[in-house]
């Protein structure tokens, strides 16, 4: 918040010409919001004469007078200003005699008589964290989240007799996301602190959750078990059954809690659930809710010498950050020793510069309050025993250790599939087993559809401003971003992507992708039609473009990230809900991305990951009458099953991305270096499995040979092997029954006479790789010429010089349209050739060259529908015409 001091003064010492020299200021206030505030005023140039703050608390004084006192500045230290509402003759001739020009007060938990508000000549400024005058007093922020509110924000104002009623200087709000609580706000815009209340039950479980991220974490909300007051942090809302767990009796509420595996689940008064995720209890010490009934059962570990080394490192650093405290021993605890909220910043930060970079968290602190508990934590943590078995896979591999989700992702949370199946998921590279993936049963897939439906209909995510969730969208964005190295490795080693293509291609394109629809989420808009009726004509009819609800989204295997958000963000982006199928071969980078979207504050129920196989889980997603949309990307015979399915079932809208033999067509006269080079891209990029690889080249008959000679030579040139190896060029086919499908195809071509010049076999080496192949000698009505191969296989044929109409009919005499090519340096022959070729995207002396803005998808039996650009919009989107008579 340091802008804001900056601004208010400027705005302020600009107002006349006499306050336009620097200020004689006495700043009264606390906490690390009101430090920041000190140390940018000074930065500005005005002195500051005196600081009010309040006394040390525990032998530790406020961060603002342990700023004030290291720069020498006067410093105050008043418990109280008035006694029984009179001044404190003594405190006020204290305060005077600093001579302030102007009082500011970042923020003030004490009541400041009206002779020091009034006695500076330039009186005094406030700031106020709520938009005045919706919440007043100092609870103001507490009950902008209890009372549901969408703007939160903060006022800066002259003070007067009624102090938060006098003339404004500034505002500035902030959007209340679903799940903020005060801590959250604080953090991210706001800045001090909050208050505490107990917890009343006769209440709807929304004004429950309300109550409890309102109060949340500073200090918290409370309510009574086992005799005692338990604080109560990390409120969700929930949607479905809860999950089994050991009743609680709770003081005040009706139906006891449920301790399940997950947190705590209490029932409002309207029989609808909240999950509460940690308790703090009286003495301090906060555990996992889910922990409850065996919080004092795990024992402790002995410390090898060097992590005996590393607790004498960290005895060190909370000597250094309590510092009025005479010795760190076992039993001292961190919070009653004086440390406060910041304090928890510096300590989780310190431990990982210092101690190897063991990334700990802020609840870690909370939850392991004294050293001897704290140690505890950083050890498991250092050795990897705390982590969450059953829901992750912990791989270490490319430098990192990669965390893998393995199971069904279900109103926010993993959980196995209900009948206990699993699939293997093989690494290509080498055949070995990854993990083994929850295989989704029917009831799995309802129980996602219900959670999406929860979610559109009841929950934040139907309600939310379209701002809010593109910023949702942007986060979540952001950390992809930032996991991104994990991310190319889960997708190197699920589908065989060379790793740096994976990291390039397979991950930035759909950081890229989720970036671009983040920025549509307020954009989508209808129109205003003029209509004839009978005159005077006083009609309005207006258009509405509203989402659709519930939507399935089917994804292939051989781009499984990307594949993903091709589709999810543009559906997440119009407002819909959705249940994801990855391929049953590839599900990891999907999992991991359901993690993501935890982190990035996504509401439950959202997105849903159900992995398994087609013919069940695809197959209940077609048929499934809650669902009112599908978007699938795939096969043209499964499509058109799909599409039977879909229409049959509810007549659910339908966008299909198929199968595609994409003709690219070189001219002779072409920049022949740069032909070779895209031409080989557009059959080897990403070992061929790409969906608008050139399926059938054909190569004008003088230049022919020449362009089948370079290629060849550039070939030997490629690298085959290990796909995390950062110089390999080719990497092996995503699985066996694909690799045995390709060797299956080139062994048909060689029989119906095409000439096989280079490849044509597995490699000889484990896993699935094939050799790049090349087949020249191609005939119209040969297998390879009709037939997509989805691998390294350069199908080439010959046409004759000039013969450009004819090489058109060739190129177009297929029931495919995904794509196509041209390459020549003529560009008046380039855009008819374009114009001519029956394909939804045309590429002129280049290939493959997608991108987030342009609009993807196919003709013919290649489908219909568009993914990417603007157009994705309208596939997620229904159209509603209101007629208004006034």
């Amino acid at each position: 918040m340091l802008w804001t001091a900056n601004q208010v003064l400027r705005r302020f010492s600009t107002t006349s010409h006499y306050y336009q020299s620097k200020l004689k200021l006495a700043l009264i206030g606390q906490s690390l919001f009101g430090q920041e505030v000190y140390t940018s005023l000074r930065k500005q140039g005005h002195k500051v004469v005196g600081v009010f703050t309040v006394p040390d608390k525990d032998g530790k004084a406020d961060p603002l007078a342990v700023a004030a006192e290291k720069d020498g500045t006067p410093v105050f230290k008043f418990p109280r200003w008035r006694v029984k509402g009179q001044p404190i003759a003594e405190v006020v001739e204290a305060y005077k005699s600093v001579g302030a020009e102007l009082n500011v007060m970042p923020f003030c938990s004490q009541f400041i008589p009206m002779n020091v508000i009034d006695h500076p000549r330039h009186g005094s400024i406030i700031y106020h964290p709520s938009i005045l005058p919706l919440h007043r007093g100092a609870s103001a922020i507490n009950w902008t989240l209890i009372q549901g509110d969408a703007q939160a924000g903060f006022s800066v104002f002259w003070a007067d007799d009624g102090l938060d009623t006098g003339p404004l200087l500034l505002q500035r709000s902030c959007s209340v996301e679903p799940n903020d609580t005060v801590d959250s706000l604080y953090n991210r815009f706001l800045f001090p602190e909050g208050i505490k209340a107990m917890v009343n039950w006769a209440q709807p479980a929304e004004a429950i959750h309300n109550w409890i991220r309102g109060h949340d974490k500073v200090p918290g909300a409370w309510t009574v078990i086992d005799g005692q007051n338990v604080t109560l942090y990390g409120s969700s809302l929930l949607s479905g059954t809860p999950a089994d767990g050991q009743p609680l009796e709770v003081e005040g509420l009706a139906t006891p809690g449920l301790v399940t595996k997950t947190g705590l689940v209490l029932h409002g008064s309207d029989g609808k659930a909240l999950l509460v995720k940690s308790l703090q209890f009286e003495d301090g010490k906060m555990i996992p809710a889910s922990k409850f009934f065996s919080s004092g059962e795990s024992s402790s570990v002995e410390l090898s010498p060097e992590e005996q080394a590393q607790a004498e490192e960290i005895r060190a650093i909370w000597k250094g950050i309590l510092s009025n405290v005479p010795a760190v021993v076992d039993t001292t605890d961190f919070f009653k020793s004086g440390a406060a909220s910041m304090d928890v910043v510096r300590l989780v930060e310190e431990v990982k510069q210092r101690c190897g970079g063991v990334e700990l968290q802020t609840e870690d602190v909370y939850m392991a309050s004294t050293f001897q508990d704290f140690v505890q934590v950083f050890v498991r943590r250092l050795r990897g025993e705390d982590q969450e078995e059953e829901l992750v896979v912990d791989y270490d591999i490319n430098n990192m250790t990669v965390r893998m989700p393995h199971q069904c992702f279900i109103n926010g949370q993993f959980e196995d599939a209900e009948n206990g199946k699993t699939s293997d998921t093989i690494n290509p590279a080498d055949g070995s087993l990854i993990c083994k993936v929850a295989a989704s049963s029917v009831g799995d897939v309802d129980r996602a559809v219900a959670a999406a439906k929860e979610a559109f209909e009841n929950g934040p995510w139907g309600r939310m401003n379209p701002r809010d969730r593109g910023s949702m969208l942007y986060r979540l964005a952001d950390l992809m971003e930032e996991h991104q190295e994990e991310l190319a490795t889960i997708e190197s080693m699920d589908s065989g992507a060379v790793y740096t293509l994976a990291l390039k291609t397979h991950v930035g394109m759909s950081i890229q992708t989720f970036r671009y629809f983040a920025g549509w989420c307020d954009k989508i808009q209808g129109k205003t039609i003029p209509i004839n009726q009978a005159r005077p004509n006083r009609n309005l009819t207006f258009t509405r473009r509203e989402p659709l609800g519930v939507c399935a989204i089917v994804i292939p295997w051989n781009y499984p990230l990307m594949m993903l958000a091709w589709k999810s963000a543009a559906c997440l982006a119009a407002g819909n809900t959705l249940v994801l199928k990855p391929a049953q071969v590839t599900p990891l980078t999907a999992l991991k991305f359901a993690e993501l979207t935890v982190k990035a504050g996504i509401p439950k129920g959202v997105i849903n990951i159900v992995p398994g196989s087609g013919g069940l889980v695809g197959q209940r997603l077609s048929d499934h009458p809650d669902i009112r949309k599908l978007g699938f990307t795939g096969s043209t015979p499964i499509g058109k099953h799909i599409m039977q399915s879909c229409a049959l079932s509810n007549l659910k809208k339908v966008s299909l991305e198929l199968g595609g033999k994409s003709p690219l067509i070189i001219f002779s006269d072409c920049d022949m270096d740069k032909a070779v080079r895209m031409g080989m891209s557009s059959v080897y990029f990403n070992k061929g499995e790409n969906c608008i690889a050139a399926g059938r080249l054909f190569v004008e008959e003088s230049i022919h040979d020449e362009y089948i000679t370079r290629v060849v030579e550039e070939i030997k040139k490629m690298k085959i092997g290990d796909p995390l190896d950062r110089s390999t060029d080719h990497g092996p086919q995503n699985h066996k029954a694909h690799l045995d499908k390709l060797v299956e195809y080139c062994e048909v071509g060689v029989k119906e006479g095409a000439t096989l010049v280079c490849g044509g076999r597995q490699v000889d080496r484990p896993g699935f790789f094939m050799e790049p192949t090349v087949f020249t000698g191609v005939e119209d009505h040969m297998f390879i010429a009709k037939e997509e191969s989805f691998g390294p296989v350069m199908v080439v044929s010959k046409f004759k010089q000039g013969d450009v109409d004819g090489v058109l009919a060739r190129a177009n005499d297929t029931e495919f349209g995904l794509a196509s090519g041209v390459f020549t340096q003529d560009i008046s022959k380039a855009m008819y050739v374009s114009e001519k070729l029956d394909a939804g995207t045309v590429f002129i002396n280049t290939y493959n060259k997608t991108d987030v803005a342009s609009p993807f998808g196919g003709f013919k039996q290649s489908g219909f529908g568009k993914d990417l650009g603007e157009d994705a919009l309208s596939e997620y989107l229904r159209t509603k015409a209101v007629t208004v008579e006034y």
